[in-house]
This record gives structure tokens, sequence and C-alpha cells, in this order.
């Protein structure tokens, strides 16, 4: 089979404080070539964008419902009504598969929802069987990498954790009866940044010059390992014929010293050129979802600073490197029809004191209710000063409150400029019109999730800077 543009899916996250109109999204997954979204919830808005567009589309069920649809039929009968059915009749909308919940079982969850989710995808799955959608529509559940692991490098001791091993195999079972999928999400990455002693060259696919050997399988990377590490365990139950679909998998741009335009592009690059190769225990192309496809600003940075940086086009649309998604080599075609708030940004003023009291404060203040993590150690704007680093604090609140005027009023700091203070790699954002931008989050919260985890952070930062 040829490598094809067909072959690569994308996750499309919303949460942004400013994110592009569906109509736009839609409009750059074709014209990236881009047949295949993975969505996180099934907001109408969304979905009617996708209306006879020919791009098949996975709609997801946040954990937070898992309860509720696990213990009513008619609540998951309502939601497939309204979510699903709704939509491929009277909107011609192309949903391919329902995803169950969103990595139900991390460990951080601490079980939180590991007695709902198998219920809850047999009511959705017995939803969709009465609509009569239950043969062009599959359930499946996103889950982790970490729900199977290897005793030792090789991925043929791998099996499912002994903890959730007899759920694994009912849900594998459901899954396997009903024609549906397994879908992982595999983050070499996040083994780079979990274990600095991680083997760089084994998070990518150009060469790793110790190479893991496993009964005559030659191991290159860590992906063909991870992937294979699940295909022994679906095999050593009885589910070699599984079908599988990696959900997640993609580099950061920034927010951590790995994180980088670079190593983005040579681990993307390097895993869509070789998409059809497959693994050594399965060969053959890989149905994968790219995470993801723009930035997120309002994301919790709980796991880390990188969290709000996984796309391959910025926040705006632009493309972050040069990336081709087939067999050309034409790159990442920008999104259209995007407007700008004014070319104007808040800075420090020149006259304001670096020793002034209230400056840590206003950081704080400031980086709490916008997105500071850009800056820190390794990113792409740890080369700026002190007076840079505070000016790129006061100009992301003022950006994301759509360029108030009370918005950079930091008490004799701030001035508003029209000259770009963008350093080096450095980008201070102009933030774009969104109907109804989010405007003052007093609360220090955007869209639901918290953003202020950066401030200590960012408050140790300056304190070292001054």
């Amino acid at each position: 089979m040829v490598n094809s543009v067909h072959s690569i899916g994308a996750n499309w996250g919303t949460q942004a404080t400013h994110p592009l109109a569906p109509s736009i999204i839609v409009k750059l997954l074709k014209d990236n070539g881009i047949q295949k979204v993975k969505l996180f919830d099934a907001e109408a808005r969304v979905l009617n964008a996708f209306s006879g567009s020919g791009i098949e589309v996975m709609v997801g069920i946040p954990n937070e419902m898992l309860s509720l649809l696990a213990n009513s039929v008619s609540a998951a009968e309502r939601w497939v009504e309204r979510n699903v059915s709704a939509h491929v009749s009277a909107n011609s909308v192309d949903i391919r598969y329902v995803a169950v919940g969103n990595e139900p079982f991390l460990s951080s969850y601490n079980g939180t929802f590991l007695a709902t989710t198998y219920p809850a995808l047999q009511n959705i799955q017995a939803a969709l069987i009465k609509a009569g959608l239950g043969n062009k529509v599959k359930v499946t559940v996103p889950l982790n990498a970490d729900v199977y692991q290897s005793s030792t490098a090789q991925p043929s001791t791998g099996d499912f954790h002994a903890d959730i091993h007899s759920l694994m195999l009912e849900i594998v079972n459901f899954l396997s009866l009903n024609g549906a999928p397994f879908t992982v999400n595999i983050y070499p990455f996040i083994s780079l940044y979990n274990d600095p002693n991680f083997p760089i060259d084994y998070a990518f696919f150009d060469g790793y010059p110790s190479p893991i050997e496993d009964n005559g399988k030659i191991y290159t990377n860590v992906f063909d390992a991870n992937y294979d590490t699940l295909v022994w365990a679906l095999q050593k139950n009885g589910f070699s014929n599984l079908t599988i679909i990696v959900g997640e998998i993609g580099w950061p741009t920034d927010g951590d010293r790995n994180a980088n335009a670079a190593s983005a592009q040579r681990f993307n690059q390097g895993f869509i050129s070789r998409l059809n190769q497959g693994t050594p225990m399965r060969p053959g192309p890989v149905d994968a979802y790219l995470f993801s496809l723009v930035d997120e600003d309002a994301k919790s940075i709980q796991p880390g600073n990188f969290e709000r940086h996984w796309g391959i086009f910025n926040y705006d649309g632009t493309p972050k490197y040069n990336l081709s998604l087939g067999g050309n080599s034409r790159g990442l075609v920008p999104a259209t029809n995007v407007r700008y708030l004014p070319r104007r940004w808040c800075v420090m003023s020149p006259t304001a004191s670096l020793e002034d009291p209230q400056v840590g404060l206003s950081v704080s203040y400031a980086c709490a209710r916008a997105d500071c993590t850009k800056l820190g150690f390794g990113t792409s704007c740890s080369n700026l000063d002190a007076r840079g680093n505070i000016s790129y604090a006061f100009n992301s609140y003022y950006q994301i409150n759509n360029q108030l005027e009370t918005a950079c009023r930091f008490p004799n700091l701030s001035v508003v400029t029209t000259s770009d203070p963008s350093v080096g790699t450095c980008k201070f954002g102009l933030m774009i019109e969104t109907p109804g931008s989010v405007r003052g989050n007093g609360g220090g919260v955007v869209s639901g999730k918290p953003v202020g985890l950066v401030v200590q952070m960012i408050v140790f930062l300056f304190t070292l800077l001054l």
C-alpha cells in the first residue's frame, strides 16, 4: 500500500480561550487532506460543521458522564439519539466511532471510573443497536498505554496489568464480539519526560544504536515496542485479531526542554513516513490520530507545561513546522479566514523598576489567569531577560482578555505598545477574534479548567532573574 495522506487522522480538542471556528477547522482538515478526526465530546455546533464534509468522525463521551450512562439505559439511548443519530440522519455527519470515556483507568483518577466504564460501554452499544446504527458506528474506549506492561524490555512479556486484568478482558471480549476496535494512546515523549535516562534516540524513528531483539523481532523505537506489547497482551488472552487504533500520538513543541518544533517534526514525520509499514508483530497500515491538530491554551497543565503545545498548528491555525502528511512534500496548509485583534501588545513600562514590590504580585496574577507555559528552562522563551519575562506574562493576560484596556493596567508597571516585542524564538502572541471570546477570568479558571498551576514556577523564575 502506498503511503497516503488519507492514512492519518487528527485529534481536535477545544480547551482554548479563543478556539478557531468549527467551519475553519473543517476547512483546515480538508485542505490538509486529513479525513479522520477524533473529538473529545459531541457538541452540536462542532458536529454540524462536519455535515457533508466526508470527514470520518469519532465523537467522545467525557469521563464525567460515565456514571450516568452506566446506570441508565434510557440515558444512553437519549445520548445516542441526540449526539449520533440526529447528526448521521439529518446532518449527514459521517460518525464512525463513539469513544466511551478518555483514558478512564489512569492511576491519577484513583479508580473513579473502574466500575462505570464497562457498563457505560455496554449501554451505549445497546443504544446504537436500537437506533439501527450498530453496524455503522462502533464503540471503543481510548486507553492509556499503562493498562498493559512488559516484565522486561521485550514486548513478548506483555500482558494487561494484574490489578485490572479481569476488567480489561471483559472489555476486550466485548469489543471483539461487537466488531469494535481497541483504542490506545501511545506517547514516547512521556517516556522521555518521566525518565531523564531514557535513550532519546529510541523515542524517534530514524535510528537507535542498540536495538532490542525479541524472538527474532528487532525493535529500533519505543513506539513499535509499546504497540507490540499490546499485541502480545491481546494474543496471550485469545484476541490476536482484534483491531487496534492509535487514538493519540504526537510530540509537543514547548513547555519542556525536550518539547520543541525540531523534535516534533522529527517524531511526527518519522511516524507518518512509516505509517503503512506497521510493527514487527503487526505489519501493514496503522490506524492512527495525531495529537493534536491545534494548541489549547486552557488545558490543565497538571501533567506538565507541555500540555498546551501538542498541536501541529498554532492556536491561530498557522503551521509550526514543515510536515508532509502524505506522499507529497507540500507541507502543511494554514487556516484561512482567521481574523486577529489589532497589532498591539502589553509590556512592562520602560520606566518601571524591577525592584517594585508589585512586580511579583502582578506576574503571579497574570500567569494565574493566562498562559505562561512558554517561560522556563529549555522553552522557546528561555532567552528572555527579567523584563522580557514580565512583559510576556502581561501580554498573555492582555491578549486572552481581548486587549481590554483594563487588562494592561498593572500598577505603574505596564504600557501598551504597537511594536512587536517578540525576541528570537519567543513569540509574543496576538489574539484572534472569536465570537463570544472569554473576558476577565477573575477566578483564574478558563473553560472550567484550572490554569494557575504554573504560578509557583513563574514566581520562582522571577526570583532568580531579579
